[in-house]
């Protein structure tokens, strides 16, 4: 797989998945625009990336807020001098039992996880469009595919994004712009980490495989979608999940 010469925009950048993507996509010639709101994190992952021969730059954004979206997305462009890629993979949790989950709680993880997919899908595809290619990338859960007690907001989010997924696919097909899912199932992150050990437990008991995956895990599937080896695959959910969906 080769990239050189594609710009990718990957959110949620800072850390975990996102920042392996933004490792991965560089390894393989891209340029990366990293997108979170985590200035510092976000810098040390470009000093990672340059350091390794890559290119990467930065950019603060509010990914709920259309106007801060739109001007990352153009500051981008002008700096890169176009946008081939977009991985929307910024997301939080919430978690709560649907009595106990608040109204802002269930905002919030929708306005992060599925808003900012539909802003930065709205804003990116312009550029795509002259070029009559581009590739988007959604970051879902296999949370999305059968749901999970206490993630009520955070499951809807992630079967929004599959719904986005398809829609922007067919929308978008004849423009040359492919759109694609992946669902990871439990990785080894920042996020997952935190979970109650009773939950990881149990993550690991659903998993015919037996063990987490790793981000890199992830982020080697995100880079197939990403690649010309890829282009007659459009509006398809991909798990990474050792097979807990099964």
């Amino acid at each position: 797989m080769n990239l050189d010469g594609k710009v990718a925009l990957i959110t949620g950048a800072a850390r975990g998945i996102g920042a392996e993507i933004a490792k991965y996509l560089a390894s393989l010639g891209a340029k990366i625009a990293l997108v979170d709101i985590l200035e510092s994190e976000m810098k040390a992952k470009v000093a990672e990336i340059s350091a390794s021969g890559g290119t990467a730059e930065c950019f603060i954004c509010d990914v709920t807020d259309w106007d801060s979206v739109q001007r990352t997305v153009k500051d981008i462009v002008e700096k890169f001098g176009g946008l081939d890629i977009l991985i929307n993979n910024a997301g939080i949790t919430r978690d709560n039992l649907v009595l106990r989950l608040t109204p802002t709680d269930w905002d919030i993880v929708l306005s992060v996880n599925l808003k900012g997919a539909f802003l930065l899908t709205k804003a990116a595809v312009r550029p795509m469009m002259k070029k009559k290619y581009g590739k988007i990338v959604n970051i879902s859960s296999v949370i999305g595919l059968f749901g999970n007690p206490a993630q009520a907001n955070y499951a809807s989010s992630k079967a929004g994004l599959i719904g986005l997924t398809k829609s922007v696919a067919k929308e978008f097909a004849a423009k040359g712009i492919r759109c694609n899912a992946v669902a990871p199932g439990y990785i080894e992150t920042e996020m997952t980490t935190n979970l109650p050990q009773k939950a990881i437990d149990q993550f690991l008991l659903s998993t015919p495989l037996g063990y987490s995956g790793k981000p890199k895990d992830v982020a080697a599937v995100v880079a197939f979608l990403c690649s010309s080896e890829s282009d007659y695959i459009t509006g398809e959910v991909i798990r990474v999940d050792g097979g807990m969906a099964m």
